[in-house]
């Protein structure tokens, strides 16, 4: 899954899949939107051989799509096309279309065969290799927190009357019978793809929901099955009639959405699934405390990264399960970076910072760099923080709004060592746009406020 794909990979997939035609082929932008097209079975023979033409401006879109001129991927490069390779083991089925399809992920490459800088999958493909240079194997899992809601309406899902359905109900049964064919398919949709889905929970908030996908001894694999299993509930869930979304904040009175990454670290090179994260102390081996001061000392400095977009921000509010500080602590869910409980070997970080809506090779590069970091300078995190760690909160360590935290995200030195310097800037001109756009908006709350009474 690391690598690229060859050739045999296409024909056992031919060979078992004869009634497909049609397959998607896609990359993932710098603000996590898949782009791609759809081609046709004959054409896969020559994608799989040299690779697809694909304009390199692709990848220099904002969230609506929007062309930025300051990524310098447009017109100064005259549109030129760059290189998308297969990605190994993501040539696929897919279940959720009316005809039978496929799906295929891309990297892109620039026309010299060097990664392209605005494909932000290169930027975790570095870090994990950065910490196999150490002679460390970065284990992970992602889960990843989202709603199901009526497209139209945008009403969460749910049973029974309206009343019924403004209900918190966390780890409900309920909820899940009420959408039980919603999830039996995307059991089998994932079981199709080999994409490692397991416990299913309601989450804190009527039609918010979380999927857990099993840790991986490959943390640039357990990020590609991510990105796959995102599409594969949006798809899932369209079919059903519903729309999942992974808004960081989409109610102001409910749970907003987050991304847990789960990282411990294992021996690169080594057979054993070796934890060296483990120790009788709950607080976990040495080497844990350091990753967890490295993630400590990088967290405010990388919020741009975690929190990408104008809506991320309102998802972060005390006592809402949503982290407000850096502080870590033991078994314990109102700090930003929780030693989960459990037997010895299972010791590991859950980093509960980032937003559902966050790019999640960004973030998962963000993450592997700062537990680097910390492994290189031994910085030692404090003590954790026991009980309610919102009431120990030191105020203004993050950044308040989405424009500091771009201008934090510019001046970082972390930032350009952990992304790529070329990765990074064009990161920020993509969000710079997209906050100026965004504030230039005239909102129904302007009229409600303003419109009568100033």
């Amino acid at each position: 899954m690391t690598g690229l794909a060859d050739d045999r990979e296409l024909q056992e997939f031919l060979a078992r899949h004869p009634q497909i035609d049609a397959v998607q082929i896609f990359l993932t932008d710098p603000c996590g939107v898949a782009r791609g097209k759809l081609v046709r079975r004959h054409e896969l023979a020559a994608i799989f051989a040299s690779g697809r033409q694909v304009a390199g401006s692709i990848l220099g879109l904002d969230v609506t799509g929007m062309d930025v001129d300051a990524t310098g991927l447009v017109w100064d490069t005259g549109d030129a096309d760059m290189v998308c390779r297969p990605v190994a083991g993501t040539l696929t089925p897919i279940t959720w279309l009316p005809m039978q399809s496929g799906q295929l992920m891309l990297t892109m490459f620039d026309r010299s065969g060097a990664p392209a800088p605005a494909d932000p999958r290169h930027a975790l493909a570095r870090a994990v290799d950065r910490l196999r240079g150490m002679g460390y194997a970065p284990v992970l899992a992602c889960e990843i927190e989202f709603y199901l809601l009526h497209p139209e309406t945008l009403q969460p899902a749910g049973g029974g009357r309206a009343s019924e359905r403004q209900k918190i109900d966390a780890y409900s049964l309920t909820r899940l019978d009420d959408l039980a064919p919603v999830f039996a398919d995307v059991f089998a949709a994932a079981a199709a793809q080999g994409l490692p889905a397991e416990t299913l929970m309601s989450e804190y908030a009527s039609g918010q929901f979380e999927i857990t996908l099993k840790h991986r001894h490959d943390a640039l694999r357990a990020v590609d099955e991510a990105i796959l299993f995102k599409r594969l509930l949006r798809g899932v869930a369209a079919r059903h009639g519903w729309l999942a979304t992974f808004m960081a904040k989409p109610f102001a009175e409910r749970a907003g959405s987050g991304l847990h990454l789960h990282l411990s670290l294992g021996r690169h090179g080594s057979d054993a699934a070796e934890n060296l994260c483990a120790a009788d102390d709950p607080a976990g081996s040495e080497l844990l405390r350091h990753m967890i001061g490295g993630l400590k000392a990088t967290m405010a400095e990388s919020f741009a990264v975690f929190a990408p977009n104008a809506n991320s921000y309102r998802r972060f509010q005390s006592a809402s399960y949503a982290p407000v500080s850096p502080i870590w602590g033991i078994n314990n869910r109102s700090v930003s970076l929780r030693v989960p409980a459990g037997p010895p070997e299972s010791r590991h970080v859950e980093h509960r910072v980032a937003g559902a809506d966050a790019n999640l090779y960004l973030a998962a590069a963000a993450v592997l760099a700062g537990a680097e970091r910390g492994i290189r300078e031994q910085l030692d995190p404090g003590p954790p923080v026991a009980g309610n760690g919102y009431a120990q909160a030191l105020p203004r360590e993050f950044p308040a709004t989405w424009h500091e935290a771009l201008d934090r995200a510019e001046k970082s030195a972390f930032l350009r060592d952990a992304l790529g310097a070329r990765t990074l800037e064009i990161f920020i001109a993509i969000k710079r746009q997209e906050c100026v756009r965004f504030a230039a908006q005239v909102t129904e709350l302007d009229y409600a406020w303003y419109a009568r009474s100033v």
